[in-house]
């Protein structure tokens, strides 16, 4: 047995494993925006807009409605996809979400998301956000694995 003593540079060795989850955090958080932001972008394309806006919808409410967040969506809006680097700790959770549930929005309120995705006995569906996630889904992988190796390159070279 080898005692702690007897290793050369321990107490290098500690600050990297201690430096490391920060570093890695910070590399892996920012191609994780960049992919949040393809998939949102493409979804926003790809949604249908209402051509005659009623009393109850306006015109691209669905689509003003699509956007992430770092953590939880906010209140009554429907998550659409999530991607959680769970081996680094759950503040790395990005959440993609389209409408609301939120009756004082009035015409804003885009409680319809669900079903324009998925259609209903009426209406077919008419997806926007899967097909997004699929065309971004190994970009997004890529950015992350490399965002891994630059941080342990980082790591390694303190």
């Amino acid at each position: 047995m080898v005692s702690a003593s007897k290793i050369l540079n321990l107490a290098r060795l500690h600050r990297k494993i201690a430096a490391l989850p920060d570093v890695a955090k910070r590399e892996i958080m920012k191609p994780l925006e960049v992919a949040a932001d393809d998939i949102v972008r493409m979804a926003k394309s790809l949604v249908p807009v209402l051509k005659e806006p009623d009393a109850r919808r306006r015109a691209g409410a669905l689509r003003d409605s699509i956007g992430w967040t770092w953590g939880k969506v906010p209140k009554g809006a429907a998550t659409l996809g999530k991607v959680a680097a769970s081996q680094l700790g759950g503040e790395l959770t990005i959440t993609i979400y389209a409408g609301s549930r939120d009756k004082d929005r009035g015409i804003d309120d885009a409680f319809y998301a669900r079903w324009v995705e998925f259609g209903t006995q009426l209406m077919q569906a008419q997806p926007y956000f899967f097909p997004s996630y699929r065309a971004n889904k190994k970009a997004a992988s890529r950015g992350v694995r490399a965002g891994i190796r630059k941080a342990a390159k980082v790591v390694a070279a303190s």
